[in-house]
Formats: structure tokens, sequence, C-alpha cells
């Protein structure tokens, strides 16, 4: 579960931002903007991944949707979203940010054009670390130009193994 003297994740992305900014300045002088990002988007999709096992590690129990759930309040820490949640049970989290200052923050820094890399794309690839057997669902997102984000967290069914 979140503790509440935890670092939120928008002060994280804050501080990660800080650092990435020129290091993609550089790439995008010497590679171009299309490949800087491809560069940015696997390096952060990488690191989603295994802060998603981080985070799962520290779990008393093993890692599900209503675990997941408990740690919401890091991203929503410093009124980071505006969250209105429209289904939350054990095998579903779904729920619409109709304010996000991730977005806000990023194209404040000059980073709007990746931000989608630096926060949007983590959430698939943090759940994929976290619980694997959790989708997520997506249509759009603020960052991106959508009104709001969508996000549909769905627990599946574990596949018996074969015999």
């Amino acid at each position: 579960m979140a503790e509440n003297n935890e670092l939120g994740i928008l002060a994280r992305r804050r501080i990660e931002a800080e650092i990435i900014k020129p290091i993609y300045d550089i790439l995008v002088r010497e590679l171009g903007q299309p490949q800087a990002a491809a560069i940015i988007g696997e390096a952060v999709s990488k690191a989603a991944i295994e802060a998603g096992r981080s985070f799962a590690q520290r779990e008393t129990s093993p890692a599900d949707l209503r675990s997941f759930v408990a740690l919401q309040p890091l991203w929503e820490k410093d009124q980071a979203l505006t969250v209105e949640v429209l289904a939350s049970d054990t095998q579903h989290y779904h729920y619409d940010v109709t304010r996000c200052r991730y977005a806000e923050m990023y194209r404040e820094m000059g980073l709007g054009e990746i931000g989608h890399l630096l926060s949007c794309n983590r959430d698939a690839e943090f759940i994929v670390g976290y619980a694997p057997q959790v989708t997520l669902q997506r249509t759009g997102t603020i960052m991106q130009g959508a009104p709001r984000c969508d996000f549909r967290y769905t627990a599946v069914a574990a596949k018996k193994a074969s015999s």
C-alpha cells in the first residue's frame, strides 16, 4: 500500500524529466526526433516494467488488481490527477482522468511531444511488471489531445497449465 510520506509519482516524473530533457535534446540533435523519441520510449518502457516488478516485490501478498488500486494515491498525490472512478471491484478498475498535471508539467517543460512516452505509455508497461494478470485498455489520453484519459484495468483469469 502507498505510504503518505512516499514521494508522489508527479514529483518523481518532474525529477526524471529534468534529467531526460537535456539527453533528449542531444539525441534529437544527433539522431533526429523520431529516433530520439524511439530511444527514450524504449528506455522508459523497460524502466516501467522494472518499476512494476519492484512495487510487486514490496507487497506482502501476491500483487493483484486490489493491491494495484491501493497504490493509486501515489499517482494522484499533489493533486496530480482529477479522477472519476466508474467501476472498482476485484475484476475491474475503470476510471477517467479529467485533469492531468503530468501533461501540464511536460508541456511547461517543453517535453509535450514526448510526454506520452515519459508518462502515459508507462501505465500499460507498469502493470505488466506489477501484475501481469491485469490488462489495461485505453483509447485516449489528455497528453495526446483527448478530452480525458480512459483507464480500463481488468483482471483476467489465469490460464490453466497444459498437462
